[in-house]
């Protein structure tokens, strides 16, 4: 039972953007930039797993798997690999350098001084550059917030594998500034 009235037409931070719309467009245009628009070298794929990897660390189970359904269509439907991420990164089938990025997401996500010049350098030396070291650190540190927000205030957080996947198919399609489809108008067979 969220903590705050809000509505049940729409699950985790979805809830909140309609409670607060004045807060929900600063925190909808940055995760736009942060996972949709298009990037020098990251494809949106990577930078959604990233989010659903802190997340997961996190153990937010909304954020987890909406970016995680999310992640699975940017990545052309593979769910395996959203899947191996989650269950252990150092061994899923993405590159050295996601893996090495992924390393400094979960450093930031348990504390920002974690992470280490060493940890920099061996993603620089799988090809990682600054702008991605950057944006990775910016995930992470957006999402340990968005997932804080969404647990914080008590969401509902459905669980329904289908609910994601449509509402992951809409974002990985529309990114982030369209409105939500209200749950109660979704067509889940």
């Amino acid at each position: 039972m969220p903590h705050i009235n809000l509505s049940n037409d729409y699950p985790g931070i979805r809830s909140l953007f309609v409670y607060r719309p004045e807060t929900a467009k600063p925190l909808n245009d940055l995760v736009q930039v942060l996972l949709h628009d298009p990037h020098p070298t990251l494809p949106a794929g990577e930078r959604e797993l990233i989010a659903t990897y802190v997340s997961n660390l996190n153990t937010c189970y909304y954020c987890t798997n909406i970016h995680g359904a999310i992640a699975k269509h940017q990545l052309g439907n593979d769910a395996e690999t959203v899947k191996a991420v989650l269950t252990d990164a150092d061994t899923a089938p993405v590159s050295d350098k996601l893996k090495a990025l992924l390393r400094i997401a979960a450093k930031v996500q348990s504390g920002g001084k974690n992470v280490t010049e060493q940890d920099v350098s061996a993603a620089r030396e799988q090809g990682a550059t600054d702008i991605e070291i950057h944006d990775t650190v910016l995930i992470a540190a957006a999402f340990c917030m968005y997932n804080r927000y969404v647990d914080g205030l008590a969401t509902w957080q459905p669980h329904n594998d289908e609910l994601y996947d449509k509402m992951g198919e809409q974002r990985a399609r529309e990114g982030y500034g369209t409105p939500p489809i209200k749950v109660s108008e979704m067509k889940l067979t």
